[in-house]
This record gives C-alpha cells, structure tokens and sequence, in this order.
C-alpha cells in the first residue's frame, strides 16, 4: 500500500474552533493527521513564542480517530513542540494551519496567529500552509472552502513548496456565487487605520478599546485584496527573512557609516551588503 504523507494541523482559534474541524476533516481524506493545536484562542498573537513560563501539553478528544493534543502556548509553540516532540522521531510531509476565522489577507498576515504556525513551520524546514476565510460572522460556514483546501493541498505535496516559504490562503465569504477560481497574489499594501475608543470600567477606571478600519491604498489587480473582492481564492507566497535587498544597497551607498573610511557613494562602498575581504 501507497504510504500516506503525514500532515500536522494547528490553527489560532484553539482545538475546538469549527475552523480546524473543518481542515481536519478535508486532511483525513488526503493522510495521516496529527493534530497540535492551542488550549484556547491565540489570535493575534503574531509570532509570540513563550519565554520563562510552563508550556502544558495535553492529550485531547477533540477528534475521533486522530492523534491530537492541546497546547498551553501559542500557534508557534504548538508547531515547535509538535516538530520537538510529539513527532520528534518523524518527519510531517506538510504543515497546515487554519481555518481561521477572519481574514489574513494583506498586513494582517504580520498579526496572524493562523499565519505565524504556517511560517514556524517554514522555519524548521517543513513545507505549510495557512488557511483563512474572510468571514467574521457568528455563524460561519466553511463549506465552500473545502474542495479548494483539498486541491491546494493535493498540489503542495505533488509539487512541493519552495524552501522557506509558506503559502498565505485566503477564501472570500460564502455568498450566492461560486468562487471563481484560484489567484497567485502578491500582498496589498493595505492597513488597519486605528483608533483607540477611551472608556471607562464599572469602577471608573480608564481603559482602552482599539477600533479602526481596513483601507486599502493598493489599486494592483494583482493582489490578495483585489483577488478576493473578485470572489477569487488568494494564494500569496510569504517568507519569513524579511530583509530589504534594496535597502542594503541604498544604506551602502547613501550613508556614512564608517567616518574614518571613504566617503558614502565612492567607487569602495560596500554594494548589496557584502563586506569586502
């Protein structure tokens, strides 16, 4: 018999989120499922790692014939553990974290939770993916997400992800049409514009709800954002070194760093960040 790729499961919602269920559910048609997820939500908890305080983890029942356990820490924590010690004798052939519940699109992917499992995993070498649906309703239905997490799953273990990559998934809410397809994005280059709403507690002490809005200022038809205004699935490429080649070069050649040295822009400026000798 074909030997089935091993695949680890973790999200930010926690291990009871119908999010996860729902990826677990699609996984076990594809291999064997591992799952390492946390004890409670964790979103937004961008890529928190927890320092000079216990880490629990726990066998679980949350799913029916799958091994799963529960993690006291965050997302990253649960793949660091799950790649240390829970498989520390085996390999996963894919990382898979999600569904989330709400948008990772754009400058979200920086805060995500769902996202920073995803690019844990990137970092140990292990091939992921991060799935999330645009959806913040109380009620929400991953239905529709299902036969697209299923292909890009298929096409991940067939073909492979590029070393240090992790794949950001973004699904448009359920609605009256069907999706239209899948889009290789880059991300938008769009933010949160926040405000910070004073209030006050029932004892009159001052504390502070962050509000705001989405705007985005990208008009590219080859974004995320665009992507899934059009009912499309957006499949952004993210990597976790997120060096400025283009800065390097400019700090060389505009700035003087090295007084006693040559001047900035002379013919011996160091160019694309490679020292001399």
């Amino acid at each position: 018999m074909e030997k089935k790729p091993l695949i680890l499961v973790s999200n930010d919602d926690g291990i009871t989120a119908p999010g996860i269920h729902t990826l677990v559910k699609v996984m076990q048609k594809i291999g064997e499922v591992v799952v390492v997820a946390p004890d409670g939500p964790q979103s937004g908890m961008g890529h928190a790692i927890t320092i000079g305080n216990t880490l629990r983890l726990d066998r679980s029942l949350a799913f029916a014939e799958v091994e799963s356990y529960e993690c006291s820490g965050t997302p990253a924590d649960c793949v660091k553990l799950a790649k240390h010690h829970v498989l520390k004798n085996r390999k996963p052939d894919l990382v898979v974290s999600g569904i989330n519940h709400g948008s990772n699109s754009s400058i979200s992917v920086l805060y995500s939770g769902t996202m920073s499992a995803a690019i844990e995993a990137a970092i140990e070498g292990l091939p992921a993916i991060g799935f999330s649906l645009c959806d913040y309703g109380h009620d929400i239905d991953f239905s529709h997400t299902e036969e697209y997490v299923e292909l890009i799953t298929r096409q991940a273990l067939e073909f492979g992800i590029p070393a240090g990559v992790a794949l950001n998934v973004n699904f448009p809410k359920k609605s009256a049409k069907p999706i239209a397809g899948i889009k290789v994005c880059r991300q938008a280059r769009a933010k949160w514009e926040e405000e910070f709403d004073e209030r006050k507690d029932p004892q009159g002490r001052v504390y502070f709800w962050l509000t705001g809005n989405f705007v985005n200022h990208d008009k590219g038809e080859d974004t995320d954002e665009a992507a899934l205004a059009q009912n499309y699935v957006s499949v952004v490429p993210c990597q976790f070194d997120m060096t400025s080649n283009y800065a390097i070069t400019v700090l060389n050649n505009d700035w003087n760093l090295n007084p006693e040295a040559e001047p900035a822009g002379s013919s011996k400026t160091v160019e694309s960040g490679r020292a001399e000798g």
